[in-house]
């Protein structure tokens, strides 16, 4: 038994018979093959650059870590650390080679063809052997590469579905992903999750209470960039009471419809108060779908540390905090920005440079006021609950006007949610 930050696995060691030593980590996996039909698995190849030294000129350690964090999500589920596939199989020497001819301005297929090798040389017999000894046949495999699945085929292991495997792209690391998209065939992380997000609502009836489903979140699912907000409040404009109980305000057709949005988006941002009011998860739960990146606005490092968004494996959280916050830990990739408060355009470029381009704006009031009146705000989804709160935590707010004649008014369209409305607001 293994334990690790993300849980406790069982590894298993294997000696192939050219002498390369392998490992699997699992959980929920048993020797009487007690588990599901298509457990989730991982083929990770080794990268000691990537893995043990933290480089940031590939996704591999992030990869590994994404992946046990997955498994530990479900509770069931294999990684096989695959060695002997270091630089795609040609070797730490020569990848450090091609790294140097990729500094030259080769990308990393043509590196390795220049240096002689092919652009992917990895065999998978091996993983495949310990799929078998692990009795799984039938697996969901965690992967952005289509190569990995047809290898995988071939070698009687059966894919029923492929999981996106991949994570936030890096600045050090763009072109690296961009060649793997372009010349390597691996899934676009936008376009798979678009139509991972979408076609799941709809094919298992998550949109079966709303009319037009197609028409409510057509918009969302054929645009790669986009920047929206949710929020509930009473009829008298407040979120939470004064002691700020909120939680419970809005009913569960609303919490269905977040958690939709949810699963439509590459990132859901909170302010600070609304972590240390309700520490929450910020996970895709009632519906299908893939978890957003959580990234929470912290200018002065002041929620907790045990917080769910810092310490649960369930998605990773980007943690933007001043110069003086106390160090993260885990799963977290801190941001260190200046004193705040920041703009929601400094928030943006920030995201988008770790390919975070649709953007969930979910809390708390003054947060998303923040991202409306800054003008950051492409649609905004504000629901009305039939409830007076008298006085508490103040919901949306804009900057106040003279004279009705002067308010905005943007294109709107409404529609029911239980005894709820949302308004949906098209802000451009």
């Amino acid at each position: 038994m293994l334990p690790t930050r993300h849980g406790v696995f069982r590894i298993v060691g294997y000696r192939a018979a050219d002498g390369i030593e392998l490992v699997s980590l699992s959980q929920g996996i048993e020797d009487d093959g007690r588990h599901s039909p298509a457990p989730l698995v991982r083929l990770h190849s080794e990268c000691l650059t990537g893995d043990a030294l933290g480089s940031r000129r590939c996704d591999c350690g992030e990869q590994l870590d994404a992946a046990l964090a997955l498994i530990a999500g479900h509770g069931e589920g294999v990684l096989v650390y695959v060695r002997g596939h270091e630089g795609r199989g040609i070797g730490l020497v020569e990848k450090l080679r091609a790294y140097r001819l990729q500094d030259q301005g080769l990308d990393t297929v043509d590196a390795n063809l220049r240096l002689g090798h092919p652009a992917d040389a990895r065999d998978y017999g091996q993983a495949a052997g310990i799929l078998r000894d692990l009795g799984i046949e039938r697996i969901r495999l965690v992967s952005s590469n289509p190569a990995k699945e047809q290898a995988l085929a071939l070698l009687g292991v059966q894919v029923v579905e492929r999981v996106g495997g991949a994570v936030p792209a890096r600045p050090e690391n763009a072109r690296y992903l961009l060649t793997k998209r372009q010349r390597m065939r691996h899934d676009d992380p936008r376009e798979a999750h678009q139509a991972r997000g979408l076609q799941r609502l709809i094919d298992t009836g998550a949109l079966a209470d709303f009319p037009e489903p197609m028409d409510r979140y057509s918009w969302l699912g054929a645009h790669a960039s986009w920047v929206i907000a949710q929020s509930a409040q009473s009829l008298d404009g407040f979120l939470a009471t004064r002691r700020g109980d909120g939680a419970a305000l809005s009913g569960a057709a609303d919490h269905r419809q977040l958690h939709r949005l949810r699963a439509l988006s590459d990132a859901v941002v909170v302010g600070a108060q609304t972590v240390v009011n309700d520490d929450p998860l910020l996970t895709v739960r009632l519906v299908e779908g893939t978890n957003p990146v959580r990234v929470v606005l912290d200018p002065n490092g002041r929620i907790p540390l045990t917080a769910k968004v810092l310490t649960s494996p369930d998605a990773p959280t980007l943690w933007l905090t001043g110069p003086d916050a106390p160090a993260a830990a885990g799963q977290v990739e801190q941001v260190r920005l200046g004193p705040g408060p920041w703009s929601p355009q400094n928030v943006l470029r920030v995201l988008r440079e770790r390919g975070l381009d649709r953007v969930l704006v979910e809390g708390g009031g003054r947060t998303v006021s923040t991202f409306l009146t800054a003008g950051a705000l492409d649609r905004l989804y504000l629901t009305t609950v039939p409830v007076l709160l008298g006085d508490g935590v103040p919901g949306v707010r804009v900057r106040a006007v003279d004279s009705v004649a002067d308010a905005v008014r943007w294109p709107t369209r409404r529609f029911s949610l239980g005894d709820d409305v949302c308004t949906e607001f098209t802000l451009r």
